[in-house]
């Protein structure tokens, strides 16, 4: 953990002046203020709105990546992409992504630390390097800030969507039609471990496209989210009377199936150094890829390429 001090150059509320001096957002510097890692005169400070002068001494902390004790990394994850900014990786199912009080398995955030990848800090210890993440059972792109900088500039582009994905799913019956569909989504209030679409939730909105249907009526399709609520495709898919393949808490009721077939096939976003817009494609794991040829055709492959994808889209929409 490192420790910073400064005076600030002019007066103003604490979350302004902080943000100012290092240079990132207020919704960053919120996080250290609630995670109580701001003193002023040397007492801890929880409030953002707390004014200060330029006499005030203010101290922040910046927790540094630290490998855990109680867990063992014994996997590897496949690097898409990395530069001395950011990497994205291609995420297996059953990964959660950082560590929470209630996850005792390694994390996605647990495996960096153990490669010695530099990783950004202004998220506050669990977080390290996360800019988004993807559900445990998801599989696919993601990408990890290295620097604050990178994090900062990133965040912003999810914020504003020019960051996006792409994905594609396999569910038990197939769309009536593509469509786009706006509906809120919350905490279930007869089931705690699952979301819901309900009258007072976070605004959500999700659009489907079909690709191809199989013999036995599954089908293969592509989603995009305009927003980024917990199990959003999946809760939204729920609403419409379908169900991703595996997914046993939405309401799957097929066949056993070995996880969740959804997976992020595409990303992109401008690199927050050069500002290029840059997009990659996460290859389908071993799985999936047996299941599709399986049920819906060798030529399929060639319907979710990233650019087939990005094309159906946009003749859909």
């Amino acid at each position: 953990m490192s420790v910073e001090s400064f005076y600030p150059s002019q007066s103003g509320r604490l979350d302004k002046v902080l943000s100012a001096h290092m240079d990132v957002s207020r919704n960053q510097v919120e996080k250290l203020i609630e995670k109580e890692l701001v003193k002023v005169n040397g007492k801890i400070i929880t409030k953002t709105s707390q004014k200060v002068s330029q006499s005030d001494a203010i101290e922040y902390k910046i927790v540094e990546p630290e490998e855990r004790k109680d867990v063992s990394v014994d996997f590897d994850v496949a690097i898409i992409y990395e530069d001395e900014h950011l990497l994205v990786i291609n995420k297996p199912s059953g990964l959660v992504v950082h560590p929470a009080p209630s996850v005792k398995e390694p994390t996605l955030v647990d495996w960096l630390i153990h490669k010695g990848i530099s990783l950004s800090t202004i998220s506050g210890e669990e977080r390290h390097g996360i800019v988004h993440r993807i559900d445990k059972e998801t599989t696919g792109a993601l990408v990890v800030a290295k620097t604050n900088e990178a994090h900062e500039a990133l965040s912003l582009q999810l914020e504003d969507k020019s960051m996006g994905r792409y994905y594609i799913a396999i569910i038990d019956y197939p769309l009536k039609e593509s469509t786009i569909l706006s509906a809120p989504i919350g905490r279930s209030p007869s089931n705690r471990l699952k979301m819901g679409v309900v009258e007072d939730g976070k605004s959500a909105k999700s659009s489907f496209v079909k690709i191809r249907q199989s013999s036995n009526q599954q089908e293969l399709i592509a989603a995009k989210l305009f927003t980024g609520r917990t199990h959003q495709i999946r809760v939204h898919l729920a609403h419409l009377g379908r169900h991703i393949l595996g997914d046993t808490l939405y309401g799957y009721r097929g066949a056993d199936m070995p996880r969740v077939f959804l997976h992020a096939r595409a990303l992109y976003f401008r690199h927050p150094a050069s500002g290029e817009m840059m997009e990659f494609e996460a290859p389908l794991f071993e799985d999936m890829q047996r299941y599709i040829q399986k049920e819906f055709g060798e030529d399929a492959f060639k319907m979710i390429e990233k650019e087939a994808i990005k094309e159906v889209f946009n003749a859909t929409y």
